[in-house]
């Protein structure tokens, strides 16, 4: 009878003794088992299988113990899974935890101290008329000081009307900067728009004695070098003023040649000719310490209307626009261009309507925050473009705008009560400060950049 049954013998029950040799082989299969355990524990550490260790999980106590905590709001993606089913470890691609903290201490640190009032500020892209209430502002005066300190205002435009020669122009800007990062201030964003042809606001005047500027499309005849050299040239001289951004370069693709709001403005009719010319333009601004911006996202190149004026259409799908307008944009997300400017112009075909660019929560943040994955700041262009103004009012579209998701607003006129409307869309709920603080934090980080 094997080992371990059971029998009856002279009507007594008992359990038989086991010989040797069946010992000897239970010894035998115990050591092949374990060995064989062994030999698969090893395989999987080779293969990158998990091995269920409890000594390798880390606890909430752990990372609480390896960093403070930071405010939901600094986190602007979430914690991706890590997959640990079949599978991992193997030649497919991974995906790695990834924990994006994109903003330095300092920028989390200024913010987190920073009134709801000081925030919404900085939020708004005004012209220096708007800021102090005047006609016409050429200098930085006590009134230009005193509304600086009450609404610290993100940036100023500055049109041809504000630029009179290079000392009155370097004493105003320079004033501005020194005034607001006395103490460790942040510094203002000094903007204006010189392209290059026919958009120039310095290079116009001759009271600047700069050489000017051809239209970009005429530029970029030359190539890369040519663009490369006329915007350090602008670079140049933008610093000497005491600039620190340039509304340019136009990334648009001139899909549409009878377009004439864009027209020579755009480097060239190819997608791929206008990305490599518009990056070697912000790499020349850069350079001389000017942050570019990107304009017009999602692309204005196809439109017939000018949004100057009021509606704008390209009547293109989603999947043609990434065969064309999109293109220098993807390429200026993946390189990190620190601005876009979204136009004002309707896509009907992938909104549904008329709404603006501007305005679409599709478009600001469904596609280029989600979809594309641009993390840099998002600012409208002007609010008081037709395209808008027509069929909105100044506040609502301010608070339209922030929650289609734009970082910024830049207009001309209607500072104060469009200030006072976001300030009151927040109080009532119908934006949450986090957003706000949301924006603040890319703005201010971008700032930090300029010191």
């Amino acid at each position: 009878m094997a080992s371990g049954h059971y029998h009856k013998r002279n009507a007594k029950r008992h359990r038989e003794e086991p010989s040797f040799p069946v010992i000897a082989v239970v010894i035998v299969l115990l050591a092949v088992l374990g060995a064989g355990v062994f030999l698969m524990m090893y395989l999987m550490r080779q293969t990158g299988e998990e091995v269920p260790v409890a000594a390798q999980s880390v606890t909430l106590e752990d990372a609480a113990q390896a960093t403070e905590p930071l405010p939901a709001w600094a986190m602007t993606q979430p914690q991706e899974e890590v997959s640990e089913g079949p599978g991992a470890g193997e030649d497919e691609e991974e995906e790695e935890t990834r924990q994006s903290l994109p903003y330095s201490e300092e920028t989390i640190r200024i913010v987190s101290e920073m009134s709801l009032e000081e925030k919404v500020a900085q939020l708004f892209f005004i012209t220096p008329e708007a800021l102090t209430g005047y006609q016409l502002v050429t200098q930085c005066g006590d009134v230009t000081r005193a509304a600086l300190d009450a609404t610290p205002v993100g940036g100023l435009i500055f049109l041809a009307k504000n630029l009179e020669d290079p000392e009155q122009t370097r004493e105003m800007l320079t004033g501005i900067t020194r005034h607001v990062t006395t103490n460790g201030g942040l510094p203002v964003f000094l903007a204006l728009d010189e392209e290059g042809g026919r958009v120039m606001r310095i290079g116009s005047n001759d009271a600047f004695g700069v050489t000017r500027t051809p239209a970009m499309e005429e530029v970029a005849q030359g190539g890369e070098a040519a663009v490369f050299e006329a915007a350090f040239q602008i670079g140049i001289y933008l610093q000497d003023l005491g600039f620190n951004m340039d509304l340019a370069p136009v990334a648009d693709v001139l899909t549409n040649p009878d377009n004439q709001v864009i027209g020579d403005r755009a480097f060239s009719s190819d997608a791929e000719e206008v990305a490599r010319l518009a990056a070697e333009y912000a790499n020349a601004l850069s350079q001389n310490g000017i942050l570019p911006v990107y304009k017009h996202f999602p692309g204005h190149g196809d439109t017939m209307e000018d949004s100057h004026d009021d509606y704008a259409y390209s009547y293109k799908t989603l999947d043609e626009l990434y065969e064309a307008e999109l293109i220098p944009f993807l390429d200026g997300a993946q390189k990190q261009i620190p601005v876009f400017m979204i136009a004002h112009i309707s896509l009907p075909e992938i909104t549904g309507g008329n709404v603006p660019a501007t305005l679409s929560y599709d478009i600001v943040t469904g596609l280029l925050r989600e979809e594309i994955g641009y993390e840099g700041v998002i600012m409208t262009d002007a609010l008081d473009m037709g395209a808008v103004s027509n069929h909105f009012s100044p506040e609502e579209a301010c608070v339209l705008a922030i929650q289609a998701g734009c970082d910024m607003l830049l207009m001309e006129n209607h500072f104060e009560t469009c200030y006072r409307a976001v300030l009151d869309a927040v109080r009532n709920g119908e934006i949450t400060e986090e957003r706000i603080d949301a924006s603040v934090l890319r703005i201010i980080e971008c700032k930090r950049n300029l010191l």
